[in-house]
């Protein structure tokens, strides 16, 4: 069978469906995008996209187009989707009442008339079977041709990838684990990329539903690594704002000079070197959503302009006189306990008061549970197998025991790090304990300790440790190098996690790694 072309205008709609699947959107909205440009390419009535969930043995779909009903289940081998998913051929009928394999059952609940259909098998890269795309009668009346067979046919392989790519794709893969996992609870993740089934997550996802829907400024607030930035990209590619600029500006990556003119901009001539006009992010968001990651480490001098924003709505750029409006939404994320730093006298309190009106609190890894990490680890092995070519089939219940048990204090990216590590270190379908760069047992609340500097007897109290340390006759510099370069092994290199702990700025913290060498 040849492949026609397909048009150009719905070839582009294709890849900006591929973009959205590697966003935060809302699954549910993914498909229906997804079956807009197939209806409109098919020149079809409706389309349905079935799901295959080999455990139940069954075909699913809640995405269909003027669907009257919530959702449509068939067993493996019902209807013609059915027989499709069971014999991987791709089926034309002319006309559904001369074919007995046709299950008039949907038309019943639905009250819709079907006259004739195409259903094509939807497959992963290695040939395995996902699910079906279904398109029900051809909007001229007429029956499917062979133009229509090769076209759909090529709609499918484009959909399936679009699919896999996304959140959803491991749920569609056979599964080979060594032990079972709740590998198709599909309400449980309402976004893409998004990972979590607990009640935690279930509350985010609430929450940015809500939020998505209006302009508000939003305050996204957890400890480093649980994922601000991804939930916030997921507020704006949900929102109205989808297709303008998710533009970042990081207060904490950024020396306190550069801050301002990186937010607002410069005018020619505003200062030395200045030799053209600067588009500060604020202006580059356009009417997009900025988000402004780690709020909490902007400079006091920057905060009352940030304020004005806020408040008015508008601003200047350094060294000009025009007042330009702000037409961008507002996102921001910290790690830091903002209450505290204005008490501290380290954050304005009327800018805490402007910010904090829609808050999502994000729960650290280990208080969301055996089931979100199990989850989570699904997930990016899924992911990293695929990345770096591996065959990697499962978790022992050893390893997977191991990452129960530990604290995560770089939460959710300490989480993917391991696990990158352990699938680039592995060579057999299963991953082992020793893949697992962690330590074998770690108490929860164990204060941190240092480690003798000599071959004496290790201390055995805090009192102890800090005698051994004075008898080495180290500077200043070299105790606060030991116990830095200690928090940060600590943190498995989390900057932000490590300034927070060491009650120092992420900036502060940056200098001083350099400063001693610390780099990782």
């Amino acid at each position: 069978m040849s492949e026609s072309p397909l048009p150009t205008k719905r070839l582009s709609s294709l890849v900006l469906v591929g973009r959205l699947a590697q966003t935060e959107v809302d699954l549910e909205v993914l498909r229906r995008e997804i079956l807009k440009v197939v209806v409109e390419a098919m020149d079809a009535e409706r389309a349905t996209l079935y799901f295959l969930d080999q455990e139940r043995q069954v075909i699913w779909s809640r995405t269909f187009t003027q669907a009257e009903i919530n959702e449509i289940r068939l067993d493996i081998g019902q209807g013609i989707a059915g027989h499709v998913a069971k014999t991987g051929e791709f089926i034309n009928v002319p006309d559904v009442t001369k074919d007995r394999r046709f299950d008039p059952s949907t038309d019943k609940k639905t009250g819709y008339t079907t006259r004739s259909l195409l259903a094509v098998p939807m497959r992963d890269k290695d040939g395995q079977i996902i699910g079906v795309l279904q398109i029900l009668n051809k909007k001229n009346g007429q029956s499917f041709d062979a133009s229509d067979e090769n076209l759909l046919v090529l709609l499918a392989a484009r959909v399936s990838m679009i699919v896999v790519s996304s959140s959803l794709g491991r749920r569609l893969i056979p599964p080979k684990r060594l032990h079972k996992q709740s590998l198709f609870r599909r309400d449980s993740e309402r976004f893409n990329m998004i990972v979590g089934i607990g009640k935690a997550m279930s509350d985010v996802y609430d929450r940015i539903d809500h939020v998505a829907r209006t302009d508000v400024t939003v305050l996204v607030n957890g400890e480093s690594g649980t994922g601000k930035e991804l939930v916030s990209r997921a507020i704006h590619v949900n929102s109205d704002r989808r297709m303008k600029p998710f533009v970042k500006v990081d207060c904490a990556a950024l020396p306190e000079a550069l801050i301002e003119n990186e937010l607002f901009g410069h005018e020619r001539g505003a200062f030395t070197g200045a030799d053209s006009r600067f588009k500060g992010k604020i202006e580059q968001a356009e009417d997009g959503t900025l988000f402004i990651d780690e709020i909490g480490e902007l400079p006091l001098a920057v905060q009352g302009k940030l304020l004005r924003v806020l408040q008015d709505r508008e601003y200047e750029a350094l060294g000009g006189s025009k007042t330009q409006k702000v037409k961008a939404r507002i996102i921001a994320a910290t790690n830091r306990d903002l209450k505290k730093m204005v008490k501290d006298g380290l954050f304005r309190e009327d800018l805490y008061f402007r910010i904090w009106v829609a808050v999502l609190k994000l729960p650290p890894l280990r208080e969301r549970g055996e089931e979100d990490i199990r989850e989570l680890v699904g997930f990016f092995l899924h992911r990293l197998a695929r990345r770096y070519s591996k065959d990697i089939r499962g978790i022992s219940p050893a390893a997977e025991s191991l990452l129960f048990s530990y604290t995560w204090p770089g939460n959710v990216r300490e989480l993917e790090h391991c696990l990158e590590s352990a699938v680039v270190f592995c060579d057999s379908p299963v991953i082992q304990s020793s893949h697992l760069p962690l330590p074998a047992f770690q108490k929860l609340d164990a204060p941190p300790v240092l480690a003798p500097l000599s071959s004496a007897p290790a201390p055995t109290t805090p009192g102890e440790n800090y005698e051994v340390l004075l008898g080495q006759d180290l500077t200043l510099d070299e105790l606060e190098k030991l116990y830095i370069e200690r928090i940060m092994g600590k943190v498995a290199g989390n900057k932000s996690e490590a300034a927070r702990r060491l009650g120092i700025g992420r900036n502060t913290l940056g200098r001083k790694l350099k400063k001693y060498d610390l780099e990782p």
